[in-house]
């Protein structure tokens, strides 16, 4: 019979940069289910991160400020910083590159103990002197973990390439959401959607990789249409000045909400999800869209492929044509939107679920560590 509690006594320290979205809900999301494995847990990441995501309701907290981009001065701090924080811990891991490369040098520098790395996203592509320097780091992270977890199989492919030492497909899943507090009626009049017109929702940081320009383009090009879909776009983040700008100068049929604690609520509204993403591993969007039955359009890139496979439809990235397109042949057939939506639920019926994605990191840990003390 399997050990009820495999990690007994034996401490971690989970370990994050900056986030806003998807490493922190992810890591959050498996913080109770390692305590009832028996692990005494430190998260170590900025402050202000615990702040959104409450990681020290659950768990011990302690403050490590790395950054989202690379800094050698905090980094030199955060190093140290963590050395600290981590001291008594039986094994380290980091979540993101970011997270990795600070967790492995203030592993190398103190007391020995197993790292563990969970790669959530591609390094964007860069040329010159700054590509260099973050490829490189990204290769010594990879080859400095005991461990390597991949959100996606192109992920865990580059680690290997790279030359980590035991890499894994480890699925990151997404919470499940709270039930719907409004009905769909209130919902679309809270947006001031008249009867019939479509909603479009998109979800997710407002960052260069959501691709958010290309669907913008594809609102531009059914704009002039007599009845066109408002797109309302969930999220925040460094491109919102940006994007608000140019949807008043084109005026374009989107509305920007805001960080939003109603994704459910609006899933349950809308007539179908976008997600132009030009990169994706696992996206946390994509599966709600799918649990929630909500027809998905979304970009053939990443681990997308592999994890919508028929439960959506699937354009190339950075094709603002194909977007509308298939925005457009949706929307105006609602029976094969509705096929599009069953056909999701019942993909998203074969996902492990949060309990799993915990069950496999406890099997890791143990495997690392051995049986507990």
């Amino acid at each position: 019979m399997a050990d009820p509690r495999p990690l007994d006594g034996r401490r971690v320290a989970e370990v994050l940069a900056t986030s806003t979205g998807g490493v922190g809900t992810h890591l959050r999301s498996v913080l109770p289910a390692l305590a009832d494995a028996g692990a005494e847990v430190t998260v170590c990441g900025p402050a202000a991160t615990d702040a959104l995501f409450g990681f020290s309701t659950v768990a011990a907290f302690s403050p490590v400020e790395i950054s989202a981009g690379l800094d050698p001065v905090a980094d030199t701090r955060a190093v140290l910083a963590l050395r600290r924080a981590a001291a008594g811990a039986d094994l380290v891991h980091a979540h993101g590159l970011r997270a990795g490369l600070v967790a492995a040098a203030a592993v190398r520098g103190g007391v020995r103990r197993p790292l563990v790395v969970t790669l959530h996203n591609a390094l964007p592509e860069r040329g010159g002197p700054l590509g260099r320097v973050l490829a490189a780091a990204e290769r010594a992270t990879v080859r400095a973990a005991d461990v390597v977890l991949a959100a996606s199989g192109d992920l865990a492919a580059n680690a290997r390439r790279l030359g980590a030492r035991d890499v894994r497909v480890a699925p990151v899943s997404a919470p499940a959401l709270p039930p719907a507090r409004r009905s769909r009626e209130e919902v679309r009049a809270g947006l001031g959607l008249a009867d019939g017109r479509p909603l479009v929702l998109a979800v997710g940081r407002l960052h260069p990789q959501k691709g958010y320009d290309v669907l913008l383009d594809a609102a531009a090009a059914w704009a002039a249409d007599p009845a066109p879909p408002l797109v309302a776009v969930a999220g925040d983040g460094p491109l919102e000045a940006e994007l608000a700008a140019r949807i008043a100068v084109q005026r374009l049929p989107v509305r920007l909400l805001g960080r939003r604690d109603d994704v459910a609520d609006l899933l349950a509204a809308a007539d179908l999800v976008v997600l132009p993403s030009r990169w994706e591993a696992r996206s946390l969007t994509a599966q709600e869209a799918l649990r929630a039955g909500t027809p998905l359009v979304a970009t053939r890139t990443g681990g997308l492929p592999e994890l919508l496979g028929d439960g959506a439809l699937l354009v190339p990235p950075g094709d603002a044509d194909a977007l509308a397109g298939a925005v457009r042949d949706l929307l105006a057939d609602p029976a094969r939107a509705a096929a599009l939506g069953k056909a999701g639920r019942e993909q998203a019926a074969g996902w492990p679920d949060e309990a799993a994605t915990a069950r496999t990191l406890a099997a890791v840990y143990r495997e690392l560590l051995g049986p507990p003390r």
